[in-house]
């Protein structure tokens, strides 16, 4: 293979991909929709405490891959409930339900999340060559409420086509956080109470929704001015990654560790909301 078709063949259609995101995510939003009157009639596993997985899961991972196979086939694929592997290009991350126990428990917070991260070397917006592994696609789709949004790395964030940017608050003390609490790991958890104990005396106030891609998606829309939470899946938090990022604001990795919250362990919000979250997290944090 020539110089030039290598370089060709780490050349990522971002339009394309997102284009296909789009589509997988209102296919699988529909298998969920059709279950929601029927929840009691779902076949319910426990993966491990707190961790559950219905047939929707899996009904709607399955039609998303189905979908991004086809329209993407050189591209890897990792997802939550049948796994899979990384490509040397790009690899998708998808939660084909984001917020399975509100679900199940017929609350209506929870969302398809669809995240394409490019690896370094890959070719991006031209002549754009990544130096890192980075987030370039982000689709969270929520079917409640039908909002969707999209993210395209270097262009910019959308809800339902109207560009969105992260919140102006400056400082914590006005600010409205959005977090999670530990749920399923809990050896975290004398690093996180302290957090979240400073965090409701010195904000506006402090929600749990439970569904990890639309408290990110909602930091882009600067409905939360900020938003952190630990031990997540990367799954959880590649789409939100660039919703956040495109829209102005900042989503970066807790642990310091990696170009984006890959190992779950995330804050986001604006330049200045985002900064005042990281200076509360890290003197908490124990060395790893």
């Amino acid at each position: 293979m020539s110089q030039e078709q290598v370089m060709q063949s780490l050349r990522l259609p971002l339009s394309e991909c997102l284009d296909a995101a789009v589509t997988a995510a209102h296919a699988a939003a529909a298998i969920l929709q059709s279950y929601v009157h029927n929840r009691a009639d779902l076949v319910i596993d426990t993966k491990m405490r707190n961790d559950l997985v219905s047939q929707a899961d899996r009904e709607a991972e399955q039609a998303i891959i189905e979908i991004l196979l086809e329209r993407t086939p050189q591209l890897g694929i990792v997802a939550e409930e049948s796994g899979g592997k990384a490509s040397d290009i790009a690899t998708w991350y998808i939660d084909p339900l984001d917020g399975t126990t509100n679900f199940l428990h017929g609350i209506p917070q929870y969302a398809v999340s669809i995240g394409l991260i490019a690896h370094a070397g890959a070719k991006v917006n031209g002549d754009e060559v990544l130096e890192q592994d980075t987030p370039v696609i982000g689709v969270v789709y929520d079917p409640n409420r039908e909002e969707l949004f999209t993210g395209l790395h270097g262009v910019g964030a959308w809800l339902n086509g109207r560009r969105i940017q992260v919140s102006r608050t400056s400082t914590l003390a006005d600010s409205v956080v959005g977090t999670g609490f530990p749920f399923r790991d809990f050896s975290f958890a004398e690093e996180y109470m302290p957090t979240l104990h400073y965090a409701i005396e010195h904000t506006r106030g402090v929600r749990r929704f439970g569904a990890a891609a639309l408290d990110l998606a909602w930091v882009a829309c600067g409905r939360y001015d900020a938003y952190w939470e630990m031990g997540l899946a990367p799954w959880d938090v590649a789409a939100g990654t660039v919703l956040v990022r495109e829209a102005g604001g900042i989503c970066e990795d807790i642990l310091r560790a990696d170009p984006w919250p890959i190992r779950g362990y995330v804050y986001a919000g604006n330049e200045h909301t985002a900064a005042a979250l990281d200076n509360m997290i890290q003197p908490h944090m124990k060395p790893r």
